[in-house]
């Protein structure tokens, strides 16, 4: 993927070599983040057309997960071929894609 040897490059640019652990904590955090903005947009869910979530926050979230694929030596591509390979054969079988997990 393209776009996570773009984060691989900043991350070795930039110095930054961080244990699976910790960048997956970044993950959390960054979608702990996200979640706030929900909260914060819709009034705690009482208003869900208010829903606001800034593209700078979803970007960080994505790349603190890239950055996770590349710490763990995963190719971000092929784990989410593999995700929409499964998705879509769920939706064959159940009608659905939602995961049953």
């Amino acid at each position: 993927m393209k776009r996570q040897q773009q984060v691989a490059d900043v991350l070795r640019h930039s110095d930054i070599d961080t244990p699976p652990a910790y960048q997956l904590l970044d993950v959390v955090s960054e979608l702990g983040n996200i979640a706030a903005q929900v909260n914060e947009t819709t009034g705690y869910g009482t208003d869900s057309t208010a829903l606001s979530i800034p593209e700078d926050e979803l970007g960080d979230a994505l790349f603190a997960l890239l950055a996770l694929c590349e710490e763990l030596d995963v190719d971000a591509d092929a784990a989410l071929s593999t995700a929409l390979a499964k998705y879509e054969g769920r939706s064959g079988t159940s009608g659905t894609p939602a995961s049953g997990d």
